[in-house]
């Protein structure tokens, strides 16, 4: 049997063929344009997302036997609000994740609603990036188009919606709306009324590995697949990832380097993190997790590369660091503002320390190191709470860089595990599929028989002391520059 596995991501989609071994037979990528129609926002085109998840699809499935495939599922890009109306046209572009247009309406939320009360009802405070502030935005500066509103939907729900005709989300995904009562899985009446919504204009709510619907006749002609394939809810993409490298159940971490950084705390147990620093989010396995997110993560890293130095060569502009832990240069990377544990769009991104006789190696290596330094104060919120760990999976493209994860492994005091497959959401959405489609009795039985460890990065006890100087040095910045941002 085979699977379909849809990572919805920022910049393209990128989608995977699997076995029910957990072998992947194929990976397509395809990308479309993000556009930045003012400073500090971000939206895309969800009609783009469609035509280029048909068009991968197919060059997914031209060479297999289209009649093994048994069903489709997702790993999506967060928070991003999609409206349609009630012809189900989209009303206007998505406005995504990283847009930083709503610190008006966060701000609001956050000090007239109040963090208490928008923890009662939803588990955790508003950040500009969530759902529910673009929609009290829209309400505000775009009263006609607000009007006009029929259905509310998150970006990978869009693709279930157009493949098999069921408006639907799930719980992972919808935790990062401000919209949910994450304990009790259901959608917050209070949180409709203070975003003047109503619930039929919101999805009907799925654990992560239930069947939604099937495809629709015509996409399934369009595709040449059966109408026999099933789609399944799949996971907001940190939840899918998380599901990809096997972090579910209790007590596992995740990190993941992709175009934002999150370090994800898998639990049985629902909590809230009473610093308000983490995410108190559903988990795709039916359960729950924490998380820590900054915004700009491996994207720090390719600016880097790509706009300043010029180059493609991501891995020789590596291979002369070698001096960790003694770099004099820190970087901060808040490139789009941050989130945790900050929550603060105005923050940017800035190098502090150079000198006459500072490399170009260095700055490169403050890059990487400015990344780990602001996943580590995500995970230092965990630490106050209580929780203990000590070792982590890691995931996304910036893992791929052995430098990178030995980095991260000294600045976390962490072994740092690799897994077989480094696909992260595509790879979890996929499993999400054949759990749905009965391949498996639940997501961790799934996840013990396809998810494998290939390489552990120890820390160094020598880096990771001279790494905990340079973390306490790093704290002391953003809080010293929060006045000028």
């Amino acid at each position: 049997m085979l699977y379909i596995g849809v990572d919805l991501g920022t910049s393209a989609v990128k989608l995977l063929l699997m076995d029910e071994n957990g072998n992947i037979h194929k990976i397509v990528s395809r990308e479309y344009p993000l556009y930045f129609p003012h400073p500090g926002w971000s939206e895309q085109k969800p009609e783009d997302w469609f035509a280029q998840s048909m068009e991968g699809i197919r060059e997914l499935t031209a060479e297999c036997d289209k009649s093994q495939v048994r069903g489709i599922s997702f790993g999506g890009q967060m928070h991003g609000l999609v409206v349609l109306d009630e012809a189900d046209h989209v009303i206007r572009p998505a406005i995504l994740w990283n847009d930083g247009r709503t610190e008006k309406e966060t701000e609001y939320l956050n000090q007239v609603i109040g963090k208490e009360t928008l923890s009662k009802y939803t588990a955790n405070i508003a950040f500009a990036g969530f759902t529910a502030p673009k929609i009290l935005w829209m309400k505000e500066h775009e009263p006609e188009l607000f009007e006009k509103i029929a259905k509310i939907m998150l970006p990978k729900d869009y693709l279930a919606y157009k493949l098999s005709g069921t408006f639907c989300t799930e719980y992972s995904d919808a935790s990062g709306m401000l919209l949910l009562d994450v304990q009790n899985k259901c959608w917050s009446k209070e949180m409709l009324d203070i975003c003047g919504i109503r619930e039929e204009q919101l999805p009907k709510l799925y654990e992560s590995y239930e069947v939604v619907g099937n495809l629709k006749p015509e996409i399934a002609e369009e595709l040449g697949l059966g109408t026999d394939v099933k789609v399944i809810a799949g996971a907001g993409d940190n939840a899918a990832a998380a599901v990809g490298t096997g972090t579910v159940g209790d007590g596992q971490c995740n990190i993941s380097l992709g175009t934002s950084g999150t370090i994800f705390i898998s639990s049985k147990t629902f909590g809230v993190d009473q610093y308000n620093a983490l995410h108190s989010f559903a988990h795709a396995d039916g359960n729950y997790h924490l998380m820590g997110c900054m915004l700009s993560a491996a994207s720090c890293n390719k600016w880097w590369m790509d706009e300043i130095l010029k180059t493609k060569e991501y891995a020789k502009e590596q291979e002369a660091i070698v001096k960790l832990g003694e770099n004099q240069v820190f970087y901060l990377p808040y490139l789009m503002g941050e989130r945790s544990p900050h929550n603060d769009p105005s923050a940017r991104a800035a190098f502090i320390g150079m000198s006459m006789d500072t490399t170009r190696e260095e700055m490169t290596q403050a890059v990487l190191e400015g990344v780990a330094f602001g996943l580590r104060d995500s995970l230092e919120v965990a630490r106050n709470l209580g929780i203990q760990i000590e070792r982590t999976k890691i995931c996304g493209g910036g893992a791929k860089s052995l430098l990178w994860k030995k980095i991260i492994a000294n600045v976390m005091n962490l072994k740092v595990d690799v897994i077989e497959s480094e696909e992260g959401p595509g790879y979890g959405a996929a499993i999400l599929a054949a759990v749905g489609c009965g391949e498996f009795e639940n997501v961790e039985s799934a996840v013990d028989k396809l998810v494998h460890v290939v390489e552990t990065v120890e820390p160094d006890a020598e880096l990771v002391e001279k790494y905990e100087e340079r973390y306490q040095k790093f704290k002391k910045y953003y809080p010293a520059l929060k006045g000028l941002f």
